[in-house]
């Protein structure tokens, strides 16, 4: 076992890597092609609907499905008995999205609320709390409120979150909170039936997150932050009777991450993610008696695996359901990755990517149902849902996520390496139009992800993509470039964004739209910026930077006044003094010692902005609160040049979740672009 096991590291070590795409070279006869002249596209209603089925989860017995589908305009709960296939409807939120919906045995689902379409990613925002729902939808309860409630009432968010099930219960779960106290969280015992919690971690350091269960369930590992600063400890103690000791020490000013994944077999040493002499997170046994790492268990030269540069997790570890056994490991790469050094389940990915040949097949097996749930995807097949029966050797179509959507109507999702003025090599996106020939010079949109310290756009899905998609089939070229501060791709990249905003930061972009300029498909004068969140700060930035090579931008749920976005309670991010200091790192220090915000900041940059701009937010953003788009607004106007179209929604936050107003900003948008930069372009 060992010999195949190092054998199958080695390959993911050394194969993975995929080959960049590259595009074609300029033609010495390079054709300016407008949009316009092209086969019709698919609605923006196709692009922008909700997918009919997504997030499957299979309950622990193989019987009934959860998945999420559109109720009210939202993503809902709904479960189907694959036995009968009767479906029911569980949940009817018309104001958020049901997120991380998770079975409790095979009697209950618990989930939480948010918001899916954002530029960061699926968040909690104004939704968070905790609820459960029994899967005939008989019986309900909500276990812990949501932001929302909690600043309605101007109350401390007392936060739960599911940590694990309890094998063989379907009335009690393991999870975390900080019910006793504003800045700790605790392990609970949680009754689902009388929403009573016990508490299991009445000894505890202070200022505690972020709980791992050894193999019998007992919390034994516990992360906590020093007060006011980026640095974290993790904790680790011997047995629930022993004390505490403190095991590792990072400081995210500093890039270097530390997460622990799990328990090893043994229930003694520790299955860890870390960057600490290295550039990327690579995954490794850890001694906690003797602090020191062991045997490397799974690592990628460009990508991080486990957990990134600031210990937020990512995809790096296949375990199995109720035991944690290690199955395999994930790599996020260009295109993700599986690499199982489990025989079984290598055997059963042959076997279906024999079935579905040329997507990425993913499944997930539990211990007592011989069924598996298998997803299919790719950039230009949206995803699909089989049921894999072993033990009848079937492999059954379910349901697509989006039957409208097909390769007709979806372009490549290419990857690309953004080298950087100063050497950085970031991976990176871009799409063509179905229509485009070598040789042609197209009005190109360059997309920036939201965050900043996010990894947004990932192959075949996210924000990013979606957007992409859309201007796409437009006969839009579309850029997706990541930047410094972006993590996934070792703390090189990541670090390199720290004092940074405004400044390289943005260079970074600019030199993506100059590298599809050399690529020969961008043609200069014809480049437009858009973005949302942090992606809107960057187009302003770009507009009174870069006004030679931008010539219009889409700005949406903006941040154009960095001081008033750390330090404001109209948002989120004050409150967090994690929050604050992480916008000071990012901001850096001007020559008198103070955070650079106003340096940064594109409101008191807006007489350098000449080119058309177009902006739309949220009237409920708590992230990026509508007095960032307000101000920016304002400034734009007292310098002469007011935005071309500024759209507010209401009951919408930091994303639009309604069709309706998907449809109308992505309608104004493309007018907006078409004037710019396409085919009504003067």
């Amino acid at each position: 076992m060992k010999s195949r096991l190092a054998l199958l590291l080695s390959a993911l070590t050394l194969t993975v890597p995929a080959v960049y795409a590259q595009a074609q070279a300029p033609s010495a006869s390079a054709t300016r092609v407008d949009v316009g002249a092209r086969r019709a596209p698919a609605s923006l209603e196709d692009y922008l609907k909700l997918p009919q089925y997504a997030n499957p989860t299979l309950s622990p017995d193989g019987r009934y499905l959860a998945v999420s589908t559109p109720v009210k305009g939202r993503l809902n709960l709904a479960v189907v008995d694959l036995e009968t296939r009767k479906g029911t409807a569980l949940t009817n939120f018309s104001d958020f999205d049901v997120l991380d919906a998770r079975w409790a045995g095979n009697e209950r689902l618990v989930f939480t609320l948010g918001q899916a379409n954002s530029p960061t990613g699926p968040g909690q925002f104004n939704g968070g709390g905790l609820f459960v729902v029994s899967r005939d939808g008989t019986t309900s309860r909500k276990l812990a409120g949501t932001i929302k409630e909690s600043r309605g009432n101007n109350s401390r968010y007392r936060e739960l979150e599911m940590l694990r099930s309890i094998p063989g219960s379907s009335d009690e779960i393991l999870a975390s909170g900080n019910l006793r106290a504003d800045d700790s969280e605790d392990v609970y015992r949680l009754n689902l039936l009388t929403g009573r919690s016990t508490l299991v971690s009445s000894d505890r350091p202070t200022r505690t997150f972020g709980w791992v269960l050894d193999n019998k369930l007992v919390p034994r590992v516990v992360n906590s932050q020093v007060k006011d600063t980026l640095t974290f400890l993790t904790f680790y103690r011997a047995a629930e009777d022993q004390p505490w000791k403190e095991i590792a020490r990072t400081d995210r000013t500093e890039g270097t991450g530390f997460r622990v994944l799990g328990f090893m077999s043994d229930n003694r040493s520790l299955m860890v993610a870390t960057n600490a002499g290295r550039d990327t997170v690579a995954v490794y046994r850890f001694d906690p008696d003797t602090k020191t790492l062991g045997e490397l268990l799974v690592q990628h030269p460009k990508f991080d695996m486990g957990a990134d540069s600031q210990s937020e997790s990512v995809p790096g570890v296949v375990t199995e359901p109720d035991t944690d056994r290690v199955l395999g490991y994930v790599v996020d790469a260009e295109r993700p990755q599986t690499v199982w050094i489990d025989e079984k389940e290598a055997k059963t990915q042959a076997v279906v990517d024999g079935a579905l040949p040329g997507t990425r097949n993913t499944f997930r097996r539990f211990p007592n149902s011989a069924r598996l749930l298998v997803q299919s995807y790719s950039d230009v097949s949206p995803a699909k849902f089989y049921l894999l029966d072993e033990g009848k050797r079937t492999l059954e179509e379910l349901f697509s996520s989006k039957p409208w959507l097909d390769a007709d109507k979806l372009v490549e999702m290419r990857p690309f390496l953004l080298k950087t003025r100063d050497g950085l090599e970031i991976p990176s996106y871009y799409f063509l139009p179905k229509s485009y020939k070598p040789g042609d010079r197209l009005p190109t949109v360059v997309h920036i992800h939201g965050g900043p310290s996010a990894r947004a756009d990932h192959w075949a899905r996210g924000f990013g993509y979606l957007e992409a998609e859309i201007l796409a089939s437009r006969g839009y070229a579309v850029v997706l470039p990541n930047f410094r501060v972006t993590p996934g791709f070792g703390s090189k990249i990541f670090k390199a964004g720290f004092g940074t905003l405004g400044r390289q930061m943005s260079e970074d972009h600019e030199d993506a739209a100059k590298w599809a300029i050399d690529q020969g498909f961008a043609e200069p004068g014809r480049i437009c910026m858009s973005g949302a969140s942090y992606g809107g700060y960057a187009v302003l930035r770009a507009l009174a930077k870069s006004p030679e090579l931008f010539k219009c931008g889409v700005a949406g749920l903006v941040v154009s006044d960095v001081e008033m976005q750390a330090t404001s309670l109209a948002g989120d991010t004050a409150r967090s003094p994690i929050g604050y200091q992480f916008w000071v790192t990012l901001a850096g220090k001007n020559a008198d010692g103070k955070p650079a915000f106003r340096e940064t900041s594109p409101a008191f940059m807006a007489d350098k902005i000449k080119a058309p701009v177009f902006m739309y937010a949220g009237a409920d953003d708590i992230r990026t609160p509508l007095e960032q788009t307000t101000a920016m607004v304002r400034a734009l106007e007292r310098a002469g040049n007011p935005p071309k179209s500024v759209i507010i929604k209401a009951e919408e936050g930091h994303g639009y979740g309604k069709l309706e107003n998907n449809v109308d900003l992505y309608e104004r948008m493309l007018k907006f672009l078409d004037d710019s930069i396409g085919s009504g372009a003067k």
